[in-house]
């Protein structure tokens, strides 16, 4: 990878405001050779929601993430940072406004959880590199997408029920699932990030599916940023012993 490539890479915080949007796909185009999605190797005690809330034009970020016990999806900690960005609001390419303010959230979690699941795309991305892929690549991380909107690809509408899906392709290649996580309503977009198969992460999305259209952590997750946000949550790392956020 040339020089200045790893440089970006391994201080997104310091660098990726500098970059441009011919540098940024450059990036994606770089960090896609080193993506891994083999089956899943470890067998996961915790899972995180990462997410974060800003004005859409603004530079303030609040990111955060909430880890979870896994497979029973009990909170754990959670761990919220304000941070700023001045890249633009480009789609495609919205890992470069959030990541740097996301990874720092990371950092901050003194033990890391096995599966990090994000409010965004894995591979299912024009250029395989949405926000859980970059990242899992970044910091070797194992990671999921999960989408509130479809960034690439073609797919027919999953039948009306819970727990129905269909495929997402895009030029022959399946990239992630539609899946109705609620019945009669829009379904979510699921793929991989980094180091689990396609198969995986639909597993995991289903088996974080509550009553709600969002999985458990990334559900979390935007509930616990947005009250970040508006001041109702510190900033830092903390732990409890019950679920009394929300």
């Amino acid at each position: 990878m040339p020089d200045f490539l790893n440089r970006m890479v391994i201080t997104p915080e310091l660098n990726y405001d500098q970059l441009t949007i011919a540098e940024a796909t450059l990036i994606q185009q770089q960090l896609r050779g080193h993506l891994n999605l083999e089956p899943l190797q470890i067998e996961a005690k915790t899972i995180a929601g990462a997410d974060i809330s800003l004005d859409l034009y603004s530079e303030t970020v609040y990111a955060g993430l909430v880890v979870m016990s896994y497979p029973d999806l009990q909170p754990i900690a959670y761990s919220l940072v304000k941070s700023s960005t001045i890249f633009p609001y480009v789609p495609g390419y919205l890992a470069f406004r959030e990541i740097p303010a996301i990874l720092k959230a990371y950092e901050q979690l003194p033990v890391k959880p096995d599966i990090v699941m994000f409010d965004g795309n894995g591979i299912l991305h024009a250029r395989r590199m949405g926000i859980a892929s970059h990242f899992g690549v970044i910091t070797d991380a194992i990671t999921m997408g999960c989408a509130k909107k479809k960034l690439a690809g073609q797919y027919v509408d999953p039948g009306p029920s819970k727990g129905e899906y269909t495929q997402v392709t895009d030029k022959g290649e399946v990239i992630g699932y539609a899946v109705r996580t609620k019945d009669n309503v829009k379904p979510v977009f699921i793929s991989p990030g980094h180091q689990m198969s396609l198969e995986d992460s639909l597993t995991l999305a289903l088996k974080c599916t509550g009553k709600h259209r969002l999985p458990e952590p990334t559900r979390r997750a935007h509930e616990c940023v947005n009250r970040f946000r508006i001041g109702t949550l510190t900033e830092g790392y903390h732990e409890f012993d019950s679920w009394t956020l929300f």
